[in-house]
């Protein structure tokens, strides 16, 4: 597992820290490694200062854009679903956001690719990387939903925005043996899916109810 660099991060008081993962071990996060991982990433920088107090509250925060970061337990879920599917060498992100579900998954996995369709996003998660010197974290600003083929296929891809059903472009970039983790359905109705693409095909099944923005295809500027 990789170390973040928290040199010359103002951390929030390791108490404030540690709730969050004793919260996160009540609603049923098991993964030590997940566990850590999230302990040791300070989401008070991924979100305006003027939130920075509600950073390690269990809710999503407006991040811009109409955008928000997942809350914490979603990003743990969606993450130690990720890992209970194999090993981790490469993997696809697919809205980058603010950064916070990427600086996670960096610790987690070889190389992590991640993709963003709004270029100030991207722009702030890049510093961000920078900052906490992740450096196994390829960017790219495009539509997220049409993957990044030149790097495929990818031992897991997880996605931080819902589309009505999974792209046929995200399964295609599966490994065999790989996992998709990731929000499917509308604005009344969504669900975490997890899909495992095996020698017989892909194997699709619900996990929970969850709330995310909606997979929106093109980039913007």
């Amino acid at each position: 597992m990789k170390k973040l660099d928290l040199s010359g991060i103002g951390m929030t008081s390791l108490r404030t820290r540690n709730r969050l993962i004793d919260r996160l071990k009540s609603q049923g996060i098991k993964n030590l490694d997940v566990l850590e991982a999230m302990l040791a990433t300070p989401r008070h920088i991924f979100v305006d200062e003027a939130l920075s107090h509600r950073a390690y509250e269990d809710t999503a925060l407006p991040i811009g854009h109409n955008q928000t970061i997942s809350q914490p337990y979603v990003v743990a879920r969606m993450t130690e679903l990720l890992q209970e599917g194999g090993k981790l060498g490469k993997v696809l992100e697919v809205g980058t956001g603010s950064g916070y579900q990427m600086a996670v998954l960096a610790q987690l996995v070889d190389t992590l690719y991640s993709v963003e369709r709004i270029r100030p996003l991207l722009d702030k998660a890049r510093q961000r990387a920078r900052l906490l010197k992740i450096d196994n974290v390829r960017f790219l600003h495009a539509d997220g939903s049409l993957g990044w083929d030149q790097y495929g296929p990818f031992d897991g891809i997880l996605s931080a925005a819902a589309p009505s059903r999974v792209p046929e472009n995200l399964l295609e970039q599966l490994a065999l043996g790989g996992r998709l983790v990731m929000p499917v359905g509308d604005s009344r109705r969504q669900e975490l899916v997890v899909v495992d693409r095996t020698q017989d095909g892909f194997e699709e099944r619900t996990i929970e109810p969850v709330k995310f923005v909606p997979l929106v295809s093109g980039a913007t500027v």
